[in-house]
């Protein structure tokens, strides 16, 4: 049996009871951490008001679908659409470390429109929500990670199309071989580039919000008798063989079932990319350790692998000096350095990336190749910190940085994290939110919660933007 084949019979036949017991709890945790993501972006994201007037005009509004956060109705495929976008502007959605990518921003908005259509209970959604991550995971850990990011490509995209075609076709009930006509269809819309990383552009978003619907379509096409070509994944002209050098087929269906990637995924606790994040643990350790001034800081290096050190340390003046909101998050001497100066990196953090203290500081970090750290790629996106002070020399090594699985963050430190996106665009409502979303697999229909769920709209005036 291929591997497209197999891969589509475990999602059509995935039913919520049959999964482990820890599964469920972590999904409803990370539907939570994409909604308050969600909610936060509709407001504050510098792209939001673009992607939504861009929605507007190829007709994605006036429907039955919710945006989180947004108070107009739009079209399933609109919703899907800026649920993803939004979900991923902030760069604070959830991480898959050994696939490098977030399945979440794809996967989720795609599972809800899907519930929504088809007026699908909790426990379905939540079935769909597992079939998308085990897909879009398992396909970015067959590329490998590390090939597929040397090609320019943005696995959450290229990836997540397949995770969105597969949740919505499992909520959607399609039976084996219309799933796996779905991921033939979603193989013509696979598309995702690193391209932004040169000047900040805003397709990042874009293209996660382009691959949840284009996924959520593949699935409505293959439900009524649209044929996509099989082996999809593994063929000759197929997804793995296209899209990276020497792809492992057979690691997308390798204790399918067994082991899910889905508990394999981390929740941010920082709104930057994740390959920075050990080293902010790091930084954080040193500053509370030892004290010093930051002033008297002579150089900071922080040792990367060599997919980290193309995201967020190279080139290093690029880095050192970031132009714009997509760049601040991408660079590690800014994080870091905010990290140093004031003891925390949120959301808040880039209205400061023209402070002069920031920017003296940045001058001082240096990002570099460290083979101890490469030795931990993919399964563990590790960091280490050297703070030359005063005379003195200060070194961390985080290997598992905070809101990894095996760090994962507490049930309070998720809702805190939640709470301070959501707060300033839904106030008070946040609490029925998260009331909801604790009891998930027990709602006995998704639409119906959504349509009465006026905590998903803004009710306070929106938080101040940030400058792109």
């Amino acid at each position: 049996m291929s591997v497209t084949t197999t891969l589509s019979r475990f999602c059509a036949t995935l039913s919520t009871d049959a999964l482990p017991i820890d599964v469920v709890p972590r999904v409803r945790a990370l539907v939570l951490d994409l909604m308050g993501c969600t909610i936060r972006a509709n407001a504050d994201a510098p792209a939001a008001a673009t992607l939504k007037a861009g929605a507007i005009a190829l007709g994605m509004q006036g429907g039955g679908a919710q945006v989180f956060g947004d108070h107009r109705k739009w079209s399933p495929v609109g919703a899907t659409f800026l649920n993803a976008a939004l979900g991923h502007a902030l760069d604070f959605d959830d991480t898959h470390a050994p696939s490098t990518l977030h399945p979440g921003a794809p996967v989720i908005p795609a599972a809800f429109a899907a519930a929504a259509m088809a007026g699908a209970s909790g426990a379905d959604l939540i079935a769909g929500i597992v079939a998308g991550y085990e897909t879009t995971c398992r396909i970015g850990l067959a590329l490998p990670a590390g090939d597929h990011y040397a090609r320019g490509f943005h696995p959450t995209a290229t990836c997540g199309v397949f995770g969105a075609a597969a949740a919505a076709g499992r909520i959607l009930r399609l039976d084996a071989d219309q799933i796996e006509s779905a991921l033939g269809i979603a193989l013509s819309q696979s598309a995702g580039s690193l391209q932004f990383l040169a000047d900040g552009a805003w397709t990042k978003p874009f293209q996660v919000g382009w691959a949840s619907q284009s996924g959520l379509s593949a699935a409505l096409m293959a439900r009524e008798g649209y044929r996509g070509p099989r082996a999809a994944l593994e063929g000759r002209h197929g997804f793995l063989q296209g899209y990276a050098p020497s792809p492992q087929p057979e690691r997308v269906c390798q204790d399918l079932g067994l082991v899910f990637e889905t508990m394999a995924t981390g929740i941010k606790p920082y709104p930057s990319c994740r390959y920075g994040h050990a080293g902010i643990d790091a930084t954080l350790a040193l500053r509370t350790q030892s004290g010093f001034d930051t002033s008297k800081i002579d150089r900071v290096t922080y040792g990367l692998s060599r997919a980290g050190l193309l995201l967020v340390g190279a080139p290093l003046e690029a880095k050192q000096n970031p132009t714009n909101l997509v760049g601040a998050q991408f660079s590690a001497p800014f994080v870091l350095s905010m990290a140093l100066i004031s003891g925390e990196m949120t959301w808040d953090s880039y209205k400061r990336l023209d402070d002069p203290a920031v920017r003296a500081l940045m001058a001082k970090v240096d990002c570099v190749h460290d083979p101890d750290i490469e030795a931990e790629f993919p399964v563990n996106m590790a960091g280490k910190i050297t703070i030359e002070a005063d005379g003195e020399r200060h070194t961390k090594t985080v290997i598992i940085p905070l809101g990894e699985p095996a760090n994962f963050l507490s049930d309070d430190a998720i809702f805190t994290k939640f709470e301070g996106l959501a707060r300033p665009v839904i106030g008070e409502q946040l609490h029925g939110i998260a009331e909801a979303v604790s009891q998930l697999d027990k709602l006995p229909n998704v639409q119906a919660w959504l349509e009465k769920s006026d905590g998903l709209r803004p009710q306070n005036e929106a938080p101040q933007r940030i400058s792109s």
